[in-house]
């Protein structure tokens, strides 16, 4: 069975449509990378796999599931900003992410705050930008999800420390598991991927496995996304 089913899916916003009759199947097991510049649609799909967006038009199934209450427990979704209180501590987190989601390992997420460098006892207000996305990296990636939603989980991490985020996700995630990850640094993660997904303009223009295109167009992901979406 496909984890992800995605049929003539359309979304549309006041004077604008994000999506525009996308049909896309995918496999678990997969790293794949949902890439395009602002505007293409890549969070408005993500928010429709997740749940939160349900007025739309088409059919989205994960594992032969409509998109529902259900659904929602096989999804790990990290957005694009910060939704915790900044009284929180990561400790408070800890405990919320258990009461919410059965499949929540402590153990792990410890583990993952240790590896980075995260003091569970620090309030979020004195936590700098790049810190939360780290915290919040390791909630997701301590659940035990069927599809995993990264929405930029990088933009606010300094370089240096990119390697070491890439690294976490690939060792904590189930490798029967699905990563659909969005972001505009291609050229520091396209190793991580093993699939792409070129949006442009709510529309799928390019999907399939990085070394097949790689072979067929002679050059790296971040070149060919470059020439694509060239302005």
């Amino acid at each position: 069975m496909n984890l992800i089913e995605i049929s003539n899916l359309s979304k549309t916003y006041p004077g604008t449509k994000a999506l525009k009759e996308i049909d896309l199947t995918l496999e678990a097991g997969h790293i794949i990378g949902l890439l395009g510049p602002n505007g293409s649609g890549k969070t408005t799909l993500m928010k429709i796999l997740t749940g939160i967006i349900r007025d739309h038009e088409g059919q989205v199934l994960i594992q032969g599931q409509p998109v529902s209450e259900k659904t929602k427990a096989l999804v790990s979704y990290l957005p694009d900003c910060s939704y915790f209180s900044s009284w929180m501590r990561p400790i408070d987190l800890m405990e919320m992410f258990q009461d919410f989601y059965r499949d929540f390992s402590r153990e792990k997420f410890r583990s993952m705050l240790q590896s980075l460098g995260l003091n569970e006892k620090q309030r979020i207000r004195t936590m700098s930008k790049g810190m939360v996305e780290k915290l919040q990296l390791c909630l997701v990636m301590s659940r035990d999800a069927h599809l995993y939603v990264l929405d930029e989980p990088i933009g606010g991490v300094d370089p240096a420390a990119r390697d070491y985020i890439m690294d976490t996700i690939l060792s904590n995630y189930n490798e029967h598991s699905t990563i659909l990850m969005s972001t505009h640094l291609i050229a520091d993660v396209e190793k991580l991927f093993d699939t792409v997904i070129f949006l442009k303009e709510g529309s799928v223009v390019l999907h399939g496995e990085i070394d097949d295109i790689r072979a067929r167009e002679g050059k790296s992901i971040d070149e060919l996304f470059r020439e694509v979406f060239r302005c």
